[in-house]
């Protein structure tokens, strides 16, 4: 009993010093160092993120189409962070959509923010195209700008941004102008005016009709093509200054159909839109 009890005494007393001398090890221990990446570490670093801005077509045209597409990369070494793509459109132009979902209106007018709901890895690329169309009033040059940013440190900035100038072409204004003739039954008279006031020559003048029930029989000064309700015709080219006489030759029904022509130009841009369009009954 007596042996037993000293062995034991012993064995307590070891265990106690075992955690005496590990207590003494912890404290005098420095801290555990945090891991620090070393540039030759994958990953390491930050990311260098570049945007360049197109447009198209590259000379503007009044009330025409304009296409801003806006090319983003991440270089890396490492993931761009959220990054948020800012567009800066000019005051001329009315944004019509983009083709990204994240793309919203900013804080300030004519611009368009496009914030990534997720990190972009590095070595990827991507873009943003918005679709817009030129005022009619609109006067050159345009100035559009892009910015891309991130998360987290670009070494090299000056790519982040980048710029574009549109100049805008003069344009012309094409006016129509619709009076009735003669009605004889159901068969309707109507004499169309087109004019180009200028300053643009247009060889692709096109008048538009929509004849509201009404069937185009026939066409003095110009071919047009027909179906049911409506019809297009080819203006011959038309200077500054220059104006077309048409006769139009409708049979309408029992109601009273109103006929409606739109003259306009498919690639010179048109600078007063508001006398594009006339409409005229045919009854009475």
């Amino acid at each position: 009993m007596v042996g037993g009890s000293t062995v034991g005494g012993n064995a307590a007393a070891r265990v106690a010093a075992g955690v005496l001398c590990l207590v003494i090890m912890l404290v005098l221990a420095p801290p555990p160092r945090a891991a620090h990446a070393s540039p030759e570490d994958d990953g390491w670093g930050g990311a260098d993120l570049s945007v360049r801005l197109l447009v198209s077509p590259v000379r503007a045209r009044p009330g025409r189409p304009l296409r801003y597409r806006a090319e983003v990369g991440n270089a890396g070494p490492g993931d761009a962070v959220l990054p948020v793509l800012t567009l800066r459109l000019p005051h001329e132009v009315r944004v019509l959509g983009t083709d990204v979902t994240e793309c919203l209106p900013g804080a300030v007018a004519d611009e368009v923010v496009c914030a990534s709901s997720a990190d972009v890895p590095a070595g990827t690329t991507g873009g943003v195209t918005v679709d817009a169309i030129v005022r009619p009033g609109a006067r050159g040059p345009l100035e559009a700008s892009a910015t891309i940013s991130s998360g987290v440190v670009d070494g090299d900035e000056t790519d982040n941004s980048a710029r574009a100038l549109t100049e805008v072409d003069q344009g012309t204004d094409l006016a129509v102008r619709l009076s009735r003739g003669i009605r004889a039954g159901r068969l309707v008279l109507v004499s169309a005016v087109v004019r180009n006031r200028g300053p643009r020559r247009v060889h692709d003048a096109a008048l538009l009709l929509d004849t509201g029930g009404a069937r185009l029989l026939a066409a003095r000064g110009t071919r047009c093509d027909t179906r049911p309700g409506h019809a297009a015709c080819r203006l011959r080219a038309l200077g500054a200054g220059g104006r077309v006489n048409l006769l139009l030759a409708f049979t309408a029904r029992g109601h009273e159909p109103r006929a409606e022509a739109t003259v306009h130009s498919p690639l010179v841009g048109e600078r007063r839109p508001a006398d594009n369009t006339a409409r005229l009954r045919l009854g009475g």
